[in-house]
């Protein structure tokens, strides 16, 4: 190895001298490493694993919302408890089993003095059914139903937070990935700019410190690579999970999925609204439900029947005799009628706290509909700028840098400053892309396309 100069530093030159001695032939450590067994199990996992992610499966968003709708388990919960209810349903109008005894009517004490046969007593039989009024029975099923309902509409709900969840992180994996290629490209450029920096340094056509600012960088954007590959795992395996997918499933995104915004066609249309947001139409539905619950209170001022038959068997010399009831209750008495009375009223104010919570829910989604339109239609503008403005136009003095710096007519720190630049820029255009998606994904979360 020769010296830059005389006393100075010892800085290795780059490459080798013709009067240097040839190195001597080194054994493959790819070849040593592969005659130890535990080494060749860790080179065909690591094959395996490898061979695993070149055959990832990509699904397109579509059908990563439909596996969710079908396999996710917070969903399925609400499916169940709608099937309950509708089997809660179909039993509404059930009466009570009816009763049946057997005894004996008017038989004396043992040891008691008998003046007639008659005094025997009889065996009886006895046959009771109620009758429940069917008006109220018929409230009661509808308020099962309607049950019902709610939790199809509670499944609505829930659907439409995992939906906008799911579609902010495949979103974020999308821009992972471009972060990834761009990192690349910068991870390459470095490389170059190292490159020919180490090949001009024996020359005296550059500086050490260049050298070592040029590795920085490029250890730099290894770094974010790194990151923005940690990132891109993250999103894998949450998606997987609202997925209910194995975490070892291999799994791509669709890099060429197109995202656009589209507004709501009627924001301030409140019957629009209505029809278009699962929890709105929830709320009506727990409206509903508790207005047919106030119904079936209101019947509890009917009245129940019921019906008794007695058959007497007698022991003695006596007719055979029976005895047949019918008996009705009156719910409509003072001490038995502020029960329901009380309910009907407090339930009269529930289902107006239920409307006024409605109206509220309806004029702070059309506020934010309309705020967060004008808010995305600024974030594509300044998208809009730094992918057809900024990011070019740095680009262009980029490439002049580095044309003139292949020429020898720019020194490495001009270059470098016009790469920086150029990595900002395109990192904060990705950083406002991921962004806007997040706030399309919110819009749509709220007006629930």
């Amino acid at each position: 190895m020769k010296n830059i100069k005389q006393g100075g530093p010892l800085v290795p030159r780059v490459g080798l001298s013709a009067t240097s001695p040839r190195p001597t032939a080194q054994p493959n450590p790819a070849l040593r490493a592969f005659r130890c067994y535990p080494c060749r199990v860790v080179l065909l996992w690591a094959l395996l694993i490898a061979s695993s992610s070149a055959f990832a499966q990509v699904m397109s968003l579509d059908t990563v919302l439909a596996t969710i709708d079908r396999r996710n388990p917070m969903l399925q919960q609400y499916n169940e408890k709608a099937s309950a209810y509708r089997e809660y349903t179909a039993g509404a109008k059930s009466w009570m089993a009816p009763m049946v005894g057997a005894g004996t009517f008017m038989t004396p004490y043992p040891g008691q003095q008998l003046m007639e046969a008659r005094d025997k007593g009889s065996i009886m039989i006895s046959v009771e059914q109620q009758i429940p009024n069917p008006a109220r029975l018929q409230a009661n099923q509808n308020y099962l139903a309607s049950r019902a309902a709610i939790e199809e509409k509670g499944r609505a709900v829930q659907f439409n937070s995992l939906r906008a969840e799911a579609k902010t992180l495949y979103y974020q994996w999308l821009v992972a990935e471009e972060k990834v290629r761009v990192l690349r490209e910068n991870e390459r450029a470095l490389q170059l700019m190292l490159k020919l920096a180490r090949l001009r340094y024996p020359y005296n056509q550059g500086s050490l410190g260049n050298i070592y600012k040029t590795e920085g960088r490029l250890l730099e954007v290894q770094n974010m690579l790194l990151m923005a590959q940690g990132d891109i795992d993250e999103k894998s395996y949450r998606l997987k999970s609202l997925m209910t997918l194995p975490a070892q499933t291999p799994l791509q995104v669709d890099t060429t999925l197109q995202i656009t915004f589209q507004p709501f066609a009627s924001p301030f249309d409140t019957a629009a609204l209505s029809a278009q947001r699962s929890d709105i139409q929830q709320l009506d539905r727990t409206i509903e439900a508790m207005q047919l619950n106030q119904q079936l209170q209101r019947y509890q001022a009917k009245p129940d029947f019921k019906i008794r038959f007695d058959h007497m068997q007698p022991l003695g010399d006596m007719p055979v005799q029976f005895t047949a009831m019918a008996m009705i209750s009156i719910p409509i008495a003072p001490w038995s009628s502020k029960m329901y009375k009380a309910e009907v009223r407090g339930m009269h104010y529930d289902i107006q706290a239920m409307k006024r919570e409605r109206e509220s829910v309806l004029v702070e989604t059309q506020g934010m509909l309309a705020g967060m339109s004008a808010q995305i239609a600024r974030m594509q503008q300044q998208v809009d700028n730094y992918q057809h403005k900024i990011v070019p136009a740095l680009q262009k003095n980029y490439d002049a840098a580095l044309l003139a710096y292949e020429e020898n007519r720019e020194q490495l720190p001009v270059v470098i400053d016009g790469w920086e630049a150029l990595n900002m820029a395109q990192v904060e255009y990705l950083n406002k892309r991921e962004a806007l998606y997040i706030m399309i994904v919110t819009y749509e979360k709220q007006a629930e396309k």
